[in-house]
């Protein structure tokens, strides 16, 4: 997809670059199904001024403006260029060979010793990623040419968040029964959570819109990255005091289902009653905790600690609170918001959308590379490594990490499927997890539990969800694990079984992993290819900005107004 041109007004405007590029989006949709307008627009309140109006626009608003556009450079949507940012610094894929808009090198570590008996098993990056690549590419012109990793989540959350905004300001002007109209809010109050949850756990500070760029919502105060998620707290509570006053499910079950695209509604993509909506936003908050704290466990050591970090580490109430969360979270069964392909007028493209798509080819041609640490957190025996196959050999990656045995089969063409598969290109088969799901909910609890001295109860969650999963492996419950060894089936298994659906590098980051060694970090016991010759027992020294600058293109359209939090991340 061509990317679409960004357009930028006179400063006394105090207009931020992301406004117009919105314009531009909300002018572009030539979609039948999804089509959105521009809100400057005289015609708009034509357009919008009925109930498909009002529905489409806000379906729009979130799978084209916020999902697609903008992403077209790799791929071409938002789960397979920033998703696959956070795959790769996850370490659960590589990058192919060549210049990909820095998939081959944003998550490349600063070192690694490959073999820790032998300190001649050396590799060093001569561009480490923060001063090499998010630093000295983070401005507009590397923008303009393809090559600022740091503006795609940027631009379609925020562009998501203008298109809510619209919805909110617009809704009370259609003629609607109150539970369609509480249905329209509470979908607009949780992708402006959504939005503002993708923001604040990637970026170290960001900007808050309670208004369309249409209404004049400029914003230049920037705020830090715990308040970007009381931002995403705040709507996510809105939605549920939303859901809440629904007396009618039947209007409230019919407008839901005009807003999200018939091809999601499929498997558990159906439209969700006000509980299982319910129960989703109650994940999101457990997640917003979860990932935006530490939990250091690094080379196997519950009690690791990480200087420099830019959060604070998880606290018995922040436990107490993910347990609360979750057990009012997403049940098994529950309908959630995912998404899937289409033969046309699809929001995201079978072979170029997603991650798994995208990975779910020869590891010799494909851009993602399923790693070797991915792989080594299944057991011996599952039954969801037959998602991988090493029939066509090894690839050889020019950053060493990226190198693998492993290509990521068709589930399609291998006969998986359920919820032991990974990845298809076949139309309509990918069930694409875009919010929180009963496995990652029951994960969260696992965790919570673990490090609340109710080890047990934790593992036993552990081999629920590696039996949901089909896994086929033996339990872990009953057997007198110790702390660290709970913890580490807990990351293995978070790892599985939440694959390539762009939590990994969040994993790894609070579990401090991706932090330098010098730093308390690091991973060890790791898998990898050196020179033709397998390691087991590894130790990587990542070294990854833990929240990433703003983006430059933002900071110098809108300069930062008096009292705004950095912009720059100073532990970097």
């Amino acid at each position: 997809m061509k990317n679409i041109p960004i357009i930028h007004f006179n400063k006394k405007h105090k207009a931020s670059f992301l406004w117009f590029f919105m314009i531009v989006l909300l002018i572009s949709s030539c979609k039948k199904e999804l089509d959105v307008k521009n809100p400057n627009d005289p015609t708009f309140g034509v357009n919008v001024a009925s109930e498909q109006g009002i529905a489409d626009y806000a379906k729009g608003g979130v799978y084209w403006n916020g999902f697609n556009y903008g992403n077209g450079w790799l791929g071409d949507s938002y789960f397979s260029l920033p998703w696959g940012y956070r795959e790769l610094m996850g370490d659960a894929i590589g990058g192919g060979q060549g210049s990909n808009n820095q998939t081959t090198t944003m998550g490349v570590p600063d070192d690694f010793i490959a073999d820790l008996a032998d300190a001649t098993t050396v590799f060093k990056n001569a561009s480490p990623q923060a001063s090499s690549i998010i630093r000295s590419f983070n401005n507009s012109g590397a923008t303009t040419n393809d090559n600022n990793a740091l503006i795609y989540q940027w631009r379609s959350m925020y562009s998501m968040i203008n298109a809510c905004n619209t919805v909110l300001e617009r809704v009370g002007a259609i003629s609607l029964s109150a539970d369609k109209a509480n249905a329209v809010k509470a979908w607009a109050y949780w992708w402006k959570g959504f939005a503002y949850a993708e923001i604040g756990t990637l970026y170290y500070s960001g900007l808050i819109y309670d208004k369309s760029g249409a209404a004049g919502g400029v914003v230049s105060t920037y705020v830090g990255q715990a308040d970007i998620i009381k931002e995403s707290d705040k709507n996510l509570n809105l939605a549920l005091t939303t859901l809440k006053s629904v007396s009618n499910q039947g209007d409230y079950l019919a407008m839901m289902s005009k807003l999200i695209p018939t091809q999601n509604q499929v498997g558990l993509g159906g439209a969700p009653s006000t509980t299982q909506f319910a129960n989703s936003i109650n994940s999101l908050l457990a997640r917003n905790i979860l990932l935006n704290k530490l939990a250091p466990f690094v080379n196997q050591d519950p009690n690791a600690s990480i200087s420099k970090a830019s959060i604070p580490v998880m606290t018995a109430a922040d436990w107490q609170n993910v347990i609360n969360f979750c057990t009012i979270g997403v049940q098994k069964g529950d309908n959630v918001f995912t998404g899937r392909t289409s033969a046309s007028s699809s929001f995201f493209s079978a072979t170029g959308g997603s991650v798994a798509g995208m990975a779910a080819f020869s590891n010799q041609s494909t851009t993602y590379k399923i790693s070797e640490r991915l792989v080594q957190s299944f057991k011996s025996g599952d039954a969801r490594l037959a998602n991988f196959s090493t029939a066509n050999g090894t690839f050889y990656g020019d950053a060493n990490t990226n190198t693998t045995r492993y290509t990521l089969v068709d589930a399609a063409d291998a006969g998986l499927s359920g919820f032991q598969t990974y990845g298809t290109r076949t139309v309509g088969e990918l069930e694409l997890y875009i919010g929180p799901t009963y496995e990652e909910t029951q994960l969260m609890l696992a965790e919570a539990y673990i490090r609340t001295n109710k080890i047990e109860d934790g593992l036993k969650i552990i081999d629920a969800v590696r039996n949901y999963q089909g896994a086929g492996v033996a339990a872990v419950a009953g057997t007198g694990l110790t702390l660290a060894q709970a913890l580490n089936e807990l990351t293995m298994e978070r790892y599985a079984s939440l694959a390539l659906r762009g939590l990994s590098y969040y994993d790894a980051r609070r579990w401090g992993w991706t932090y330098g060694t010098a730093l308390g970090g690091g991973r060890y016991g790791a898998t990898l290819i050196f020179n033709s010759t397998i390691y087991n027992n590894a130790k990587i020294n990542y070294n990854f900005m833990d929240y990433w600058d703003v983006p430059g293109d933002e900071v110098e359209k809108n300069p930062p107004a008096t009292g705004s939090a950095k912009v720059k991340n100073p532990n970097y």
